[in-house]
């Protein structure tokens, strides 16, 4: 769960349509093998954290815990909501 992505990256991921934003929505994308990274935020829920561990495992998707919290995550994607989780679309760079 290592790994440096500064928000300036999520900006560009984000306005280019390679993420998917939401727990539900992104631990569905875990499951059907769509997804590269999952952006977990510093205070992301214990078992959302664990879940989406336990996906990125089986698929091979990267975990990387954000510096970010997620009201903080929010604003960075430009959404008037807290965001806990990001999923990395496969081909996004």
């Amino acid at each position: 769960m290592a790994g440096k992505i500064i928000s300036s990256e999520i900006k560009k991921l984000a306005k280019a349509g390679n993420i998917i934003i939401g727990s539900d929505r992104a631990i569905k994308s875990l499951k059907s093998g769509n997804v590269q990274k999952i952006l977990l935020c510093s205070n992301c829920p214990a078992g959302l954290e664990k879940d989406a561990g336990y996906y990125a495992g089986i698929n091979g998707a990267e975990v990387i815990k954000l510096s970010y919290q997620n009201d903080e995550l929010g604003v960075i994607c430009k959404k008037p909501f807290p965001i806990s989780i990001l999923a990395v679309l496969k081909g996004a760079k």
